[in-house]
């Protein structure tokens, strides 16, 4: 390895002394040419014009098993193996005995390293195992660029250009460098030749790595279930044959940190076939293991200041964390995560462009890489060309055009062309937010979720903290109508200190105001906070997931008990108080007229209507995007709802990320809704549309499409719009 050597000099030298080491007539190296094909980079045995010839998918032949499993194959009798592939220009037939193991990092596939003999044997397991080593550091030396230099074949990895292809968790665009939530530890020196210097080195990472998650434990508060986290944890920082098992990598020429990685390797391989509960255990171990390999090289430990124009790239993360970092992150870039998870709660209230499931990028990405993230498409371009970075500056440059003109219409009230007046509020969900409210031309807040200051804590907050931030909040409005909604919980929002339900369907469990009713006490005191909140002033306040009227009943019971005990200890009650719910299942449509004239308002909440409408799970990529809401039947749904609260009166608005869209929100208004709530970013533009709207003209569009007997409204109203 300390050889001064081109890379396919080195890759020669390799296969050379791993066929004499053991006693084989062939070693071979096949690295990924891309993800899904392997190249027969170096061999000693078959034939040298096969070269960088020979290629296969993942999945062909032996070699290709390998790469696809990531698990060795040990056979005396190759050719009758299943899967065998007979490749005629390597001379491989007369070769009986085949041994194949995965040169893998962190999950990541790098090659396959390949030994076989003429004589018909399965190789023992010390020989298994000695070749797993020697993978090992290939797969290093692989990420160090060892297999590289002008001239060569292959190419430096972390050095091209690479399009991520995810999911969009929030639209936008930005151009900025990578700064990685987790940095990346690269071991420098894999190799060593003082195997009891490198076992005392690992043990004293191990003893500060134990004594801080104990000191964990003895923090943590008293909730149970939070403690029976920490001490699964502790169990595996306390596991022997965990320890043992990197001892004996050690004594086989690892150093400390290339030990750890090669026991990090293989759980991580175990992880992907594993059971949800197995992968969160195994989860544990790799978290434990990324934190010895940064006491043992040092990297990692101080991340420095954030750059100016930082663009987060996580596995995954929690809201808390990504609180901690602010809004001066330019886009985020997840591995992990889903459209509904609570970092994409945070980025939507940041209007911050947001990638989620871009597969591979913790792996390849590096701290100050140029990537530009379109929120708008879903995928990430790290490391992209002249002609890429052009086109999209060319993007960037017309998104702030657009911004400028609607900077323009601000203040403009939003009427359209036949005399329409439609509300345009915004959706919030934290003190940040607020700044927003006069830049962005809201006419008030629409939605202020409540839970998002439950989910970023270790604790439930107190009476007096809730009550304190919404009257930061309604000063903040400065006279603005704010709607308050009450904790909704659950599905895919759960508290840190709240026991997990171990629920088949959670989006359709026990959450929200089930959880309420069910429990009242946290309800009770959030409503104690909200009116103490309100000090005399008008206030909204609505309850979520309201399936049926009697629900709703029994939630205001609970507020009007509350109304009583506050007039009884003297305090000040709201001015005004408008008490609503949320319609997000299709049964609350169809609910006894009663319940729209008990109600002082209704939001209908698109987002979880939707999916319940479609029996579309909107977390499910394969899916949630099966489904448009345009379709002719969903706008139906909300032309009824529309109709049944215009017989009693009763203010309807329409709240979701589709009303955020122009196009949406225009058919919204055509159907006749008069009020939408979305997030700040999106009123400038849905504004824009709606101000040379003639609603009249749309809602025949409409009606003419749904005539036809057309799925979706969609196509005719693009066209209608194309010729306007």
């Amino acid at each position: 390895m300390a050889e001064a050597a081109a890379g396919q000099e080195r890759l020669d030298r390799i296969v050379e002394l791993v066929a004499t080491s053991m006693e084989t007539e062939v070693c071979s190296i096949y690295l990924h040419r891309d993800e899904q094909t392997l190249e027969l980079c170096a061999t000693r045995g078959l034939k040298a014009a096969s070269v960088h010839v020979t290629r296969m998918r993942v999945g062909e032949g032996l070699v290709g098993r390998v790469a696809r499993n990531r698990a060795p194959i040990n056979t005396a009798d190759a050719p009758s193996t299943k899967g065998f592939r007979y490749m005629p220009e390597t001379g491989e037939e007369v070769f009986s005995s085949f041994l194949g193991v995965p040169v893998q990092r962190l999950g990541e596939r790098l090659g396959v390293l390949v030994v076989q003999s003429k004589a018909a044997r399965e190789f023992s397991e010390d020989e298994v195992y000695a070749l797993e080593v020697v993978a090992m550091v290939l797969a290093e030396m692989t990420e160090l660029g060892a297999f590289t230099g002008e001239g060569e074949a292959l190419k430096p990895r972390h050095a091209q250009q690479v399009l991520f292809k995810g999911v969009m968790g929030q639209e936008g665009a930005a151009e900025g460098v990578v700064y990685l939530h987790d940095p990346r530890v690269v071991i420098t020196n894999p190799v060593s030749d003082d195997p009891e210097k490198e076992c005392a080195r690992l043990m004293e990472a191990v003893d500060k790595m134990r004594l801080s998650v104990d000191k964990m434990l003895s923090q943590a508060s008293g909730d149970r279930e939070q403690k029976e986290v920490i001490e699964a944890f502790r169990m595996f920082a306390y596991s022997r044959s965990w320890v043992r098992r990197m001892e004996e990598d050690i004594n086989a020429g690892l150093t400390a940190e290339a030990a750890v990685e090669k026991e990090q390797t293989a759980a991580r391989a175990r992880m992907r076939d594993a059971d949800p509960y197995l992968r969160e255990r195994l989860a544990d171990l790799d978290d434990l293991s990324n934190r010895l390999l940064r006491m043992l090289t040092g990297q990692g430990n101080d991340r420095g200041t954030l750059p100016e124009n930082a663009v987060l790239v996580a596995r995954n993360i929690g809201p808390g964390e990504l609180l901690e970092y602010g809004r001066t992150l330019k886009a985020v870039v997840l591995e992990e995560g889903s459209v509904g998870s609570h970092a994409a709660i945070v980025a939507r209230a940041w209007a911050m462009p947001l990638v989620l499931q871009a597969t591979g990028i913790t792996t390849e990405a590096l701290s100050g890489d140029t990537i530009l993230v379109d929120g708008d498409q879903g995928i990430a371009h790290l490391r992209p060309d002249d002609i890429v970075r052009s086109a999209f500056g060319e993007k960037l440059a017309m998104a702030e055009q657009a911004q400028q003109r609607y900077a323009s219409i601000r203040d403009t009230k939003c009427v359209t062309e036949d005399g329409q007046r439609i509300e345009l509020m915004m959706n919030a969900g934290l003190m940040a937010d607020l700044p927003s409210l006069p830049t962005s031309g809201a006419e008030g807040v629409g939605l202020f979720r409540t839970e998002l200051q439950f989910l970023t804590r270790n604790s439930v907050p107190r009476r007096g903290e809730l009550a304190g931030l919404y009257a930061r909040v309604l000063d903040a409005a400065q006279g603005l109508p704010v709607t308050f909604r009450t904790l909704d919980i659950g599905s895919d929002k759960v508290l840190p200190y709240m026991k997990a339900q171990d629920e088949p369907n959670p989006a359709l469990g026990w959450r929200a105001i089930r959880v309420g009713l069910d429990k009242p006490g946290v309800m009770r005191m959030q409503l104690q906070a909200l009116l103490r909140a309100a000090n005399g002033r008008s206030m909204n306040l609505m309850f979520p997931f309201i399936a049926q009227m009697e629900e709703f009943l029994e939630a205001r019971a609970h507020l009007t008990r509350e109304l009583h005990r506050e007039t009884s200890l003297g305090h000040a009650l709201p001015e005004t108080l408008k008490v609503g719910a949320m319609l997000e299942t299709p049964s609350l449509a169809f609910a006894p007229r009663r319940f729209f004239q008990e109600a002082d308002f209704i939001s209908i909440g698109g987002n979880d209507l939707k999916q319940f409408f479609f029996a579309a799970d909107r977390e499910n990529e394969r899916v949630r995007r099966r489904y448009d809401t345009l379709n002719v039947s969903f706008l139906s749904l909300i032309e009824k709802i529309v109709a049944r609260c215009t017989e009693t009166d009763t203010p309807v608005s329409f709240c979701g990320e589709d009303a955020g869209r122009p196009v949406e929100a225009l058919c919204f208004a055509a159907m006749g809704l008069r009020s939408l709530s979305m997030r700040p970013a999106s009123i400038g533009p849905v504004k824009n549309i709606l101000l040379k709207a003639d609603l009249g003209q749309v809602r025949s569009v409409i009606d003419e499409a749904r005539d036809a007997g057309e799925q979706s409204v969609r196509p005719a109203v693009m066209e209608y719009l194309r010729r306007r």
